[in-house]
């Protein structure tokens, strides 16, 4: 079913609720929310745009950026999420992929993208985007099937590219019951705080609370200020976020020095790194027992486990620490396994690849035959995370088959930063490999060997990943080698690497 659909509802029945919220000031209620993207829809379809075509969102968190979400569901295409935080040149590239009809941006972004995008560019910030919404709708949202493509998640890739992530309505209607059953429920008075990018995570928790007709709140800020979420939560509770855990860690921080125990906060939702034990022990004495923990990935969107408020909070069963360090349990539309490089399910506590097959899981990568098939096999989908689940259920992730890095909840894998600084003449070999950090969970170091007789600097390296891909992507610290270990198979030995970056911070 049409994402759109729902809002259609929540219109018809509770059109007087409000709905989006600049800061603490009321935009629009559900039945101007709905309106704006009836008129989005029908000068989309005005423009030949409907059922399978894309249309691409890059710009940063703002109300219109959900208006113009609805909107392209109401004309029956699928959304193309763009970080707004990537480099143009990356954008540019997803849009390219993903052949969108058109991009909504902001003026920011379409400034940077003005020469590079494929495709007309709409401001949401401009008198065009205004009269679009203002256009009298056609009637209801388009039809769509329930394998229908309605949102199409481009993840970094480790490759250099990044892949498009086929999501469905099946999909995301999967992860919202799923939400409902096994992280939270949403009332009518609630709030959902976008603080972390409505690209990602955050935005896909706009539904359950379309569904339930509470209020969506951009802050002032547009993206995550500690001291102004605490500010502002006590007046416009009951709030729900998404965050990573290293905005939980800045949050709490914050807390201690005002003296706030989280006042007007109902539900964090953590995720997209690892929490250190003392950080999340930290929180819950601080704030009370507002978290909870989800594990997931594009390809299975915020729908493989979850752990609840009570494991979370829970102090006393025995075992809790252990599940404390889980991310929780199958949420309830997925089964959850650990199995071997052939294939077969492991015995409780042993290591393996975790595998998740369900209604959440994506029908494969965009245009992309070889990926999907690497990564869906035998019916269950590989997430290329390794972890071990015990007799109750509960996963602890062990290590990344892969490389990737997170910092601040951000994905880098190495392979992309790697291939922008081998385009460096003086250079003739980088291994990127994470370390660890108190505030971002993780940093990018580059280990670089020089050609021989050549000298590189740091600043030229910065220089030259600052003008093709994101800055959160750029390495935060060089080291620069005479050689990399490497096995027989002449192989880079991260691990090695890993090693003294450990042991030099031990």
């Amino acid at each position: 079913m049409n994402p759109a659909e729902w809002l259609n509802r929540t219109a018809t029945r509770w059109p007087a609720r409000p709905a989006l919220f600049k800061g603490m000031a009321c935009d629009a209620d559900y039945s101007a929310f709905a309106a704006r993207a009836a008129g989005i829809g029908a000068a989309l379809a005005a423009r030949g745009i409907g059922r399978g075509d894309r249309v691409a969102l890059f710009m940063a968190n703002r109300t219109e950026y959900l208006e113009a979400l609805y909107g392209v569901w109401w004309a029956g295409a699928a959304a193309v999420p763009i970080n707004g935080k990537l480099h143009p040149r990356e954008a540019a590239w997803i849009v390219k992929d993903a052949e969108a009809a058109l991009v909504f941006t902001d003026d920011k972004s379409a400034k940077a993208l003005t020469g590079m995008s494929p495709a007309p560019m709409i401001s949401t910030e401009g008198v065009e985007f205004h009269d679009l919404r203002a256009m009298a709708s056609l009637g209801g949202p388009a039809s769509l099937a329930r394998d229908d493509m309605a949102w199409l998640f481009y993840t970094s890739g480790t490759t250099g590219r990044p892949k498009g992530v086929t999501i469905t309505c099946e999909n995301i209607a999967a992860m919202t019951m799923s939400y409902f059953a096994d992280v939270d429920e949403v009332h009518a008075e609630d709030a959902i705080l976008y603080a972390a990018p409505m690209s990602h995570g955050a935005g896909l928790y706009n539904f359950m609370h379309v569904l339930r007709g509470a209020r969506h709140v951009v802050p002032d800020s547009g993206g995550f200020d500690a001291g102004e979420i605490l500010r502002i939560a006590p007046e416009i509770g009951p709030v729900s976020m998404f965050a990573a855990p290293t905005m939980v860690r800045r949050l709490v921080d914050v807390a201690k020095e005002i003296g706030s125990t989280g006042e007007g906060l109902r539900t964090v939702v953590y995720a997209g790194g690892p929490m250190y034990e003392a950080d999340i022990l930290e929180a819950v004495q601080q704030m009370g027992p507002r978290f909870v923990q989800i594990y997931g990935q594009g390809e299975c969107p915020m729908g493989i486990t979850a752990l609840p408020r009570a494991d979370v909070a829970d102090r006393r069963t025995p075992g809790w620490r252990a599940r404390l360090n889980s991310v929780g349990r199958a949420q309830s539309l997925v089964e959850v396994a650990i199995l071997d490089d052939e294939g077969a399910e492991l015995a409780a506590g042993e290591v393996g690849e975790i595998a998740v097959r369900g209604a959440t899981v994506m029908p494969g990568y965009w245009r992309n035959p070889e990926a999907t098939a690497s990564a869906l096999r035998d019916g269950w989908l590989w997430t290329g995370d390794m972890g071990r689940m015990d007799a109750e259920g509960y996963v602890t992730l062990h290590d990344r088959s892969r490389d990737m890095i997170i910092s601040g909840g951000s994905n880098i894998y190495p392979r992309e930063v790697e291939e922008v600084l081998l385009a460096h003449p003086s250079v003739s070999e980088v291994a990127v490999v994470g370390q660890q950090d108190p505030e971002w969970g993780e940093v990018v170091v580059a280990f670089v060997v020089c050609q021989p007789g050549q000298i590189v600097d740091s600043s030229e390296l910065d220089r030259l990943c600052l003008d093709r891909i994101a800055r959160f992507k750029r390495p935060k610290h060089y080291r620069f080698a005479e050689a990399l270990p490497k096995n027989n198979y002449g192989k880079v030995l991260k691990t090695d690497l890993r090693r003294q970056l450990t042991e030099e911070d031990g």
